[in-house]
C-alpha cells in the first residue's frame, strides 16, 4: 500500500512539472490501395509537367524499407533491434535483454526498449490521435482529447467513445498519468513537430510510468514516412503502406502543382481567430500545405509555431493586401462582406474569400494531422480547376474510406463543402 501511494506522489509531481514547462466522373483517380491504381501524383494534369524521377509516388518511394536497411545502422528512427545489440546511451532507457522486448530508435534518437508484440496504444495529442486512428484505431486505449461532434457522424460508436486520457502538451484536458496507468498501454505514440525538451519529457515519463514513451516525427511532406515507421513499429505493414501511399502520393502532386505555377501561384492569407486578425505566417509549421499553393502573403520575422498564428492587425492585412482571403471555420468569414472594415481589401471587394471545410476537423490542418490532405485537395479544386482535373467528391469520399472507415454519401460532402462561400 506504501508503494502504490508513494507512486501516485511521484506521478503527480510529475504531472505538476510537465505542466509548469509546456507552454461521379473521376478525371483523375484517387490513391487507391489496388496494384493498378493511379494518384493524383501519377496521373498529372495535361497542364501540369509529370513529377520529377526524385519525386515521391508510389511505386518509386525511394524509402529506406524499399531499399533494405543496415543491420549495421543503430541510428535510423524507425528501425527495430533486439535488446542484445542495444548499446547504453546516457539518459536513455535500457532494460536487460529479454525475449519479450526488442530496441527502437525513435525520431529525437533516442533508443527505448517496447514490447514485441503491442497491441494497446495511447497517444498524446491531437495529431497523434487522427494519424494512429487510420492506422490501428482498434489498438487505441484512449483519446488525448475528445473527438470534435461531427465525428460522431463518421467514427465507428466504440471509436468515438473511447476514454480521454488527456494530452501532454497544452490543450484543455492535462495528460492524467492515473488514467494512463489504467489504460495499462503497450506504449504511448508522441507524433508532430518536436516540442522543446521532449527527450526530457519522454524520458521521464518512461521512467515514471514504466511504459515506453515515443515520438515520431509527422509533416505533411514526410507523412508517408511516419506511417512507415509506424507500421513496422506495430507490425501493420500492408496497412501503413497504403496510408504511405496515399500521403507521398497526394504530397507529390500538389508539390508539382505548385512548382508548375511558379510565379502564377495565387496570393493568399490564412486567417484566424475570432476578429479574424491572426495569420498563419510563412515558414511556421502550420504553414506546410498552404505554402504548397499559395505565394503566403503572410511574410514576418518571428513566425508563431502556435496553431492560432500570429497576431496582426488591418492596417498589415491592408499592406498585404492579397488576391485571395480563406477564414478557418470558426473566424469572422460570414461578417466581413458588411463590415466596412474589411472593405478595403481586394479579396473581400471581389469576393474571393472562403470558409476552410469542417468536418471532423479543419482541413487546414489544426490540429495539423494528415486532414490536411484534404486541404490539398479541395485548395488546389478551389484555385486552380483548370489545373486540378478530378472530382472533388470522389477525392474526398476515398480520403474518409481510407483514413475514417466511413463511405461518404454525396450529401454528407455536400454539408461539409456547404461551409465554403
Amino acid at each position: 500500500m506504501v508503494k502504490k501511494i508513494t507512486a501516485v506522489i511521484l506521478l503527480l509531481a510529475l504531472l505538476l512539472a510537465l505542466a509548469a514547462c509546456g507552454s461521379g466522373t473521376r478525371d483523375t483517380p484517387v490513391p487507391d490501395t489496388s496494384a493498378a491504381a493511379e494518384t493524383p501524383a501519377q496521373t498529372a494534369p495535361a497542364d501540369t509537367p509529370s513529377p520529377s524521377p526524385d519525386a515521391a509516388t508510389p511505386g518509386n518511394a525511394d524509402t529506406p524499407a524499399d531499399q533494405g536497411e543496415d543491420p549495421n545502422d543503430k541510428g535510423t528512427p524507425g528501425t527495430l533491434r533486439y535488446p542484445e545489440d542495444e548499446e547504453s546511451t546516457p539518459g536513455n532507457i535500457v532494460t536487460p535483454a529479454s525475449e519479450d522486448t526488442r530496441a527502437f530508435v525513435d525520431s529525437v534518437g533516442r533508443s527505448v526498449q517496447i514490447p514485441k508484440v503491442i497491441n494497446k496504444i495511447a497517444v498524446t495529442g491531437p495529431v497523434a490521435q487522427i494519424v494512429l486512428f487510420a492506422l490501428a484505431p482498434d489498438r487505441m486505449v484512449g483519446l488525448a482529447t475528445e473527438w470534435d461532434d461531427s465525428a460522431k457522424e463518421f467514427f465507428v460508436p466504440e471509436y468515438y467513445a473511447l476514454p480521454v486520457l488527456g494530452q501532454l502538451y497544452g490543450g484543455k484536458s492535462e495528460l492524467n498519468l492515473e488514467e494512463l496507468l489504467n489504460a495499462d498501454p503497450d506504449v504511448v505514440i508522441d507524433v508532430g513537430e518536436p516540442k522543446d525538451g521532449i527527450v526530457e519529457d519522454m524520458n521521464k515519463l518512461s521512467d515514471q510510468t514504466g511504459i515506453p514513451f515515443l515520438h515520431i516525427d509527422g509533416y505533411t511532406a514526410t507523412m508517408g514516412e511516419t506511417y512507415r515507421i509506424l507500421g513496422e513499429l506495430l507490425d501493420l505493414p500492408q496497412r501503413a503502406q497504403e496510408l504511405t501511399d496515399y500521403c507521398d502520393g497526394i504530397y507529390a502532386y500538389a508539390k508539382n502543382l505548385g512548382e508548375s505555377l511558379g510565379d502564377k501561384k495565387i496570393s493568399a492569407l490564412y486567417l484566424l481567430g475570432d476578429s479574424g486578425l491572426n495569420v498563419i505566417a510563412q515558414g511556421s509549421f502550420h504553414a506546410e500545405m498552404l505554402n504548397l499553393l499559395v505565394d503566403n502573403a503572410a511574410v514576418l520575422d518571428n513566425p508563431s509555431g502556435k496553431g492560432t498564428g500570429n497576431e496582426t492587425d488591418m492596417e498589415q492585412l491592408l499592406l498585404w493586401d492579397p488576391e485571395v482571403i480563406l477564414f478557418a471555420p470558426d473566424s469572422v468569414y460570414e461578417k466581413v462582406g458588411d463590415d466596412p472594415l474589411w472593405q478595403d481589401l481586394t479579396a473581400i471587394k471581389t469576393g474571393r474569400y472562403y470558409r476552410v471545410p469542417f468536418g471532423p476537423y479543419n482541413w487546414m490542418g489544426f490540429p495539423p494531422s494528415v486532414q490536411r490532405y484534404l486541404g490539398i485537395l479541395w485548395l488546389a479544386k478551389l484555385l486552380y480547376p483548370d489545373e486540378a482535373q478530378y472530382d472533388l467528391y470522389t477525392e474526398v469520399a476515398h480520403y474518409f474510406r481510407l483514413f475514417y472507415s466511413c463511405d461518404l454519401t454525396q450529401a454528407q460532402y455536400e454539408q461539409l463543402i456547404s461551409q465554403e462561400r
